[in-house]
């Protein structure tokens, strides 16, 4: 029997990368977009779920890629709306829609996998909404482990430079001890890995060539 995927943020450059993966693992994948549903809605990330259970047959792996709100702007602009806008997608809309896939993934002994951010442990003064909300998700990734365990599995992946702006390129690469930026695709990798790693929950897989072990000054646009 295939496996059975529902990637929720997968039209973004990373989530789609994930979603093609995982096909070629052999999987059969839902990947839903902006158009399929405002997650920031409990309502319709149920509905999100539900439509992909049905038409899956059933859900083995959540995977959370969806995100907004990242904008660089210092501490003393940013607004009520820039900080919902970043906390409602990442945060409230990551728990509901894993809320809502839970009894899917405990009959079949599936996982999630929640697509966090470095943001999650770097302090980054251009981004405080940002990395407050990834922070808050890899947070989640911790509490649901336990709380969905020992049916479900639930990880994160938290990648640096991989989804890099035109002409950001070699500043991103300087940032990393591998002296290199990544690709959407090391992301993918990472959560197949961690798709199939019957003995890893609650850790977050970190994607970023190095980019934490620098000591230097936060980015800051």
């Amino acid at each position: 029997m295939r496996r059975r995927a529902l990637v929720a943020g997968g039209s973004g450059r990373v989530g789609s990368a994930v979603a093609a993966r995982l096909r070629d693992e052999g999987y059969s994948v839902l990947a839903a977009g902006r158009a399929d549903g405002d997650l920031r809605r409990p309502a319709e990330a149920r509905a999100l779920v539900e439509r992909a259970a049905s038409e899956l047959g059933g859900l083995d792996l959540l995977v959370y890629a969806a995100g907004d709100g990242f904008a660089p702007k210092p501490v003393a602009e940013v607004t009520e709306a820039d900080w919902d806008a970043a906390l409602d997608v990442t945060a409230k809309g990551a728990f509901f829609t894993c809320q809502a896939a839970a009894p899917h993934l405990r009959a079949s002994g599936g996982a999630i996998v929640l697509v966090e951010d470095v943001a999650s442990f770097q302090p980054w003064p251009s981004f405080a909404a940002h990395c407050a909300a990834k922070a808050a998700q890899a947070m989640l990734t911790r509490v649901l482990a336990r709380a969905l365990a020992p049916e479900v599995r639930v990880c994160g992946v938290a990648p640096g430079s991989v989804a890099v702006e035109p002409g950001q390129e070699e500043r991103r690469a300087a940032e990393a001890a591998l002296g290199r930026i990544g690709s959407p695709d090391d992301v993918a990798a990472a959560v197949v890995y961690l798709a199939g790693a019957s003995f890893v929950t609650g850790t977050s897989l970190v994607v970023d060539g190095g980019r934490l072990l620098q000591s230097g000054a936060p980015p800051t646009a």
